[in-house]
């Protein structure tokens, strides 16, 4: 099947925009293909693993980033999740973060290409962005575990942002590991949405980080 194919055949029939989605993941997967050939922004590349681990797992969670006003994906890669979310949700302002300033120009290319007026590219930590600018949530798909996430992104929790970050099946031992910088930080870390993805490409677990002491 094409990408195009696939998508169809994977996304939730109630996804917001789907046809729009379809249509520009497809475009922004044929420019990673050729991107890749010199940039290394991915391993995937093969339609049907791309399809799942690029767009279905980006927009699975949709619903938790409906009615923010600005979302900050921290270390966004190719534009993931960043781009596939951009295209659910017209109405949110993205912001996508990445300090390697060669992947942060494919982003931007990728934004014009395809004509995505809700995001924004821009070569900085989120860490530096979020010093000086606010976001209602900070998103991330390939970040830093937990006990190091978490002090990057407590300074913006303190303002009233809160982190949604992808997760894989194990976020009790990253919980675990992060204890320490939970308490020191005072925040809240509990899981909102587990879900599996198709053809054994594993559990997804989405966790949320906000300022607070649970044990308070």
């Amino acid at each position: 099947m094409t990408f195009v194919e696939e998508l169809n055949q994977l996304l939730p029939a109630d996804l917001p925009n789907r046809e729009r989605v379809v249509a520009l993941s497809a475009q922004h997967f044929d420019l990673i293909v050729e991107a890749n050939q010199v940039l290394n922004l991915t391993r995937i590349v093969g339609e049907r693993e791309a399809a799942i681990k690029h767009v279905l797992d980006s927009v699975m969670p949709w619903r938790l980033f409906s009615g923010a006003a600005v979302v900050v994906d921290a270390g966004t890669g190719a534009g993931l999740p960043g781009i596939p979310l951009a295209l659910v949700l017209p109405e949110t302002k993205f912001i996508l973060l990445e300090s390697i300033q060669k992947k942060t120009r494919f982003v931007e290319f990728a934004i014009e290409t395809l004509d995505i007026k809700n995001a924004t590219a821009l070569p900085l930590r989120a860490e530096d962005w979020l010093k000086l600018n606010h976001a209602d949530i900070i998103t991330a798909r390939a970040m830093a575990p937990l006990e190091r996430a978490i002090p990057l992104f407590a300074p913006a929790l303190k303002q009233g942002s809160r982190a949604l970050l992808y997760k894989g099946p194990d976020l009790e031992a990253e919980i675990a590991a992060a204890a320490s910088e939970i308490r020191k930080r005072r925040v809240s870390v509990r899981e909102i949405l587990r879900y599996t993805l198709p053809d054994d490409s594993g559990t997804r677990t989405i966790v949320e980080v906000v300022q607070g002491n649970q044990d308070a």
